[in-house]
C-alpha cells in the first residue's frame, strides 16, 4: 500500500446525496462500506467532515450574520455530520471515535492529539470534528492541521470528479486531467482545491494532497494502492 495513514476530507455537501441539503441515509451507508474496505486493510484512517449541506459560515457572513457567529454555527454543523458517519460506521461493527475542537462532553470527545494517535494505532477511526475550533479557519484548513499533527502519510480530498482539470470538466467535455500538480502551481493559477491557507500550510510542511472521484465504488482502495484515480498534489 502506498500509504498507511490517511486523512480523509470529505465535503458537507456530499452527505446530501440528491437532497437539496441535510444529509442522506443512502449517501452515508455507501461512505461508511468504501470506509470500511480501508479499515479492513488495516489502514489508520482519520476523517474530516464539513458542514455545507447543514450550514456554510462564508455564506452566512456573506448574507449579513457577524462571521464569527457564522463560523461556529458552521463548526457545530460538522459535529452532525461527523456523528451520522460515527453511526454508520458503528452499524458496520468500526469502531469510531468523534473528538471535536469545541468541548461537549455529552455529545462527543474533546480532541487530544496523542489520544488521537492512540486510538488510530489501535486501527479505530478517528473523525475531527469542529474544524479548528476557531472562526475564519475552514475545514479545509482544520484537514491539513490534522493530517500534520497525526503525522498522516496523505490528505484524500473526496470530490465528485476524478481529479483536477484545467477546466470545468461537468462544463467542457475538452477539459483535460492532471495526474500531478505543484502546490505552487494551484496557488498560482487560483485552482481552488482547497482555500489558500490549507494549500500553503500543506506546502510548507510536504505533505501530499490527493484529489480522486469518492463518489466510484472501490476508488477509495485504489487511490491508497497508489492507482492513478485522480490528481497528487506535491511539492
Amino acid at each position: 500500500m502506498k500509504f498507511k495513514r490517511v486523512l480523509l476530507k470529505i465535503s458537507g455537501e456530499a452527505l446530501m446525496g440528491d437532497k437539496p441539503y441535510g444529509i442522506s441515509t443512502e449517501v452515508i451507508k455507501f461512505v461508511s462500506q468504501e470506509i470500511q474496505a480501508l479499515h479492513n486493510l488495516k489502514i489508520e484512517l482519520a476523517l474530516v467532515i464539513g458542514a455545507g449541506n447543514i450550514f456554510r459560515g462564508v455564506a452566512g457572513a456573506a448574507s449579513g450574520m457577524d462571521r464569527s457567529s457564522a463560523d461556529n454555527m458552521g463548526m457545530l454543523g460538522t459535529v452532525m455530520n461527523s456523528l451520522a458517519v460515527q453511526d454508520g460506521l458503528e452499524n458496520l461493527d468500526i469502531p469510531t471515535k468523534v473528538m471535536s475542537a469545541i468541548t461537549m462532553l455529552n455529545v462527543c470527545e474533546t480532541y487530544e492529539r496523542l489520544k488521537a494517535l492512540d486510538y488510530l494505532e489501535n486501527k479505530q477511526v478517528v473523525i475531527f470534528a469542529a474544524g479548528t475550533g476557531n472562526p475564519y479557519f475552514t475545514t479545509d484548513t482544520a484537514a491539513v492541521l490534522r493530517a500534520l499533527e497525526i503525522k498522516a502519510d496523505v490528505i484524500m480530498k473526496a470530490t465528485r470528479v476524478d481529479g483536477v482539470y484545467d477546466r470545468d470538466p461537468e462544463k467542457d467535455p475538452n477539459a483535460v486531467r492532471y495526474h500531478t500538480l505543484t502546490f505552487s502551481t494551484v496557488l498560482r493559477d487560483d485552482l481552488r482545491i482547497m482555500d489558500a491557507a490549507g494549500i500553503s500550510l500543506a506546502r510548507d510542511n510536504n505533505l501530499p494532497i490527493f484529489v480522486f472521484d469518492m463518489t466510484k465504488p472501490g476508488n477509495i482502495v485504489k487511490a491508497v494502492m497508489g492507482e492513478d484515480v485522480g490528481t497528487l498534489i506535491t511539492n
